[in-house]
């Protein structure tokens, strides 16, 4: 149909991943609807009284609205919420694209020591388990001995605190520091807010640092170029 679109939902735990979709998408010619909300993972990590279950289930609710907006595909760019729609019971035709699928492709087809950067503690258990079954389901070799994990304390808060420069800036610090450390390890971040650091970071030493939204881009040439 000439001037039809391709419409694209995507669904995020702060404002600050629209922008780095709108990147991965500037080329080509689909519809983005952007839906945010930062307040589910704000009450998982505080409320004590709010369950895994409880949270699945409002993911579930947040998926199947989007679903009803008549998008031809959704996106998720949150780790926390890839993690709670997999546990939900989701029975939606709408296709849905979890942002760290194509990463993990990458990740188990170079399968190489390297260090995982994450700054949300909470989305590194469920993040590691999907890629530890993706690299199962690719008939990859056990890659968790190549795989080191680390956390940048006292980060995330600022991301969702809406303070992204200071959180850009912080892990920046700790990117150098990672890379002085060993300047000859392969680095990669795993969630989509900390890409403008690495990027700045790999200008730097001119290394790559592994990110999701490359490999998200990677995706999207494969289906849309």
């Amino acid at each position: 149909m000439e001037g039809f679109k391709q419409r694209v939902g995507c669904l995020h735990a702060h404002y600050s991943n629209i922008a780095y979709v709108e990147q991965a998408f500037a080329s080509y010619e689909v519809e983005l609807e952007h839906f945010v909300d930062p307040g589910l993972m704000n009450r998982v990590s505080s409320d004590p009284h709010f369950s895994t279950a409880d949270a699945s289930r409002k993911a579930e609710e947040q998926l199947e609205w989007i679903a009803q907006s008549g998008v031809d595909v959704i996106l998720i760019t949150c780790t926390n919420y890839i993690v709670l729609a997999e546990q939900a019971q989701l029975t939606l035709p709408t296709p849905i694209i979890a942002l760290d699928d194509p990463f993990f492709h990458e990740i188990c087809d170079d399968p190489l020591p390297r260090t995982l950067v994450f700054t949300n503690p909470a989305t590194v258990k469920g993040t590691m388990k999907r890629l530890y079954h993706k690299a199962d389901l690719l008939g990859k070799p056990d890659i968790s001995s190549l795989i080191e994990i680390k956390v940048v304390e006292h980060a995330f808060e600022l991301i969702m605190q809406g303070r992204k420069d200071e959180y850009t800036e912080l892990l920046v610090r700790s990117l150098r520091e990672l890379k002085e450390v060993d300047p000859g390890g392969r680095l990669a971040v795993a969630q989509l807010s900390m890409v403008d650091a690495a990027l700045r970071v790999e200008l730097e030493t001119g290394q790559t640092i592994d990110n999701p939204l490359r490999s998200l881009k990677n995706l999207i040439e494969e289906l849309l170029g």
